[in-house]
């Protein structure tokens, strides 16, 4: 399960969601019909192009198809939505896709357990998550180190929010065997607004719900200064695999696709909050507050997405070491696993 997984279309219809931000957003499908994707015939053949629908890790995509990079660079991509960075690696594995955009960790996984997948492009460079607290626990807890004796809410033992929740404690020092985790699924936002928990890894727009509602932010992963000080610096998230053995028959598409994306990424940072809104399939924003939603990414915009798609190996190592550091990997040997070559070709 990967840190798109938590949030990804299964938020559910609480009182919380229908009044704010996320009223409406559960009754997103598993899967948007593919006609959303293609807007007109490219030059060249369809591709397929999965990633896990969650909204903010979907951003330069979604310019990319709507503005017409995909296909000013001729290409005519199809956008998969799966439910789940795991799900959308699966497809690729499974050959159902011809690539996969997912969070780094889901990658890092599958080339682990032996998938021979290459990741070529990044879109990403910060974990979509933030530690906060309850409303109750605020005053309480102030620092990572006063969860000791707390329990901490994350959508599952052994998923990359619980990884990076471990790896945050022992960098504060803190003794990992006296904080309880408790395991919430798609229920840890309604558990934090009502006090169940003490603590909770969350994304956007829960987060700003949270903060609403009284909630302190312990680490925001979606902020540049918190990674800096956290985390040591960026993190790379999510980003573009292929099958591996098919790289030197699709490089050409390869090149093309990264240069989409590029430019995708340089449009974004000029759109508004309504443009990026705009950008979305309405399947998608049905029931949201999209003003609000849209402030939302833009607010956050400029710190999520890269100015441009070129790997960055030392951010991809510090993901990596809070899988080891978590005990989801036993290496942070993750060499094999990127293609730098494609970006700038």
């Amino acid at each position: 399960m990967s840190c798109c997984d938590e949030t990804t279309a299964r938020v559910p219809s609480t009182d919380v969601s229908r009044r704010s931000v996320l009223k409406g957003a559960s009754v997103i499908a598993s899967v948007i019909p593919a006609a959303r994707s293609g807007d007109a015939a490219a030059q060249g053949r369809r591709i397929k192009l999965a990633y896990c629908s969650q909204l903010l890790c979907g951003v330069p995509y979604e310019v990319a198809r709507s503005s017409g990079h995909f296909k000013k660079h001729g290409l005519d991509v199809e956008l998969v939505y799966t439910r789940g960075g795991s799900a959308a690696m699966a497809a690729l594995v499974g050959n159902a896709v011809d690539y996969a955009a997912t969070s780094l960790d889901v990658a890092i996984t599958a080339f682990a357990k032996g998938a021979n997948v290459k990741r070529f492009a990044v879109t990403g460079r910060l974990p979509l998550f933030a530690l906060a607290t309850s409303p109750k626990a605020a005053g309480q807890v102030k620092s990572l180190n006063a969860l000791e004796g707390r329990t901490v809410a994350v959508s599952g033992l052994g998923n990359a929010d619980h990884a990076l929740t471990l790896y945050l404690l022992a960098q504060a020092k803190a003794d990992t065997k006296k904080v309880k985790f408790a395991t919430m699924g798609v229920n840890l936002l309604e558990a934090l607004r009502q006090s169940q928990v003490d603590a909770g890894m969350v994304q956007e727009p829960a987060l700003t719900l949270l903060q609403r509602a009284g909630s302190r932010v312990l680490v925001n992963g979606m902020d540049l200064a918190d990674a800096h000080r956290y985390l040591g610096g960026t993190y790379e998230f999510m980003g573009v695999a292929v099958r591996g053995k098919e790289v030197e028959e699709r490089k050409t598409e390869m090149v093309a696709l990264t240069r989409a994306l590029a430019d995708a990424l340089k449009a974004l940072r000029l759109m508004n909050g309504s443009e990026l809104i705009a950008a979305l399939p309405k399947e998608m924003t049905t029931g949201l507050d999209t003003k609000e939603f849209g402030e939302i990414i833009a607010r956050h915009r400029d710190a999520l997405y890269p100015e441009t798609v070129s790997i960055d190996l030392p951010a991809a190592q510090r993901v990596a070491q809070t899988l080891v550091v978590g005990g989801l990997l036993k290496s942070n040997d993750i060499s094999g696993l990127h293609d730098t070559t494609i970006v700038g070709s």
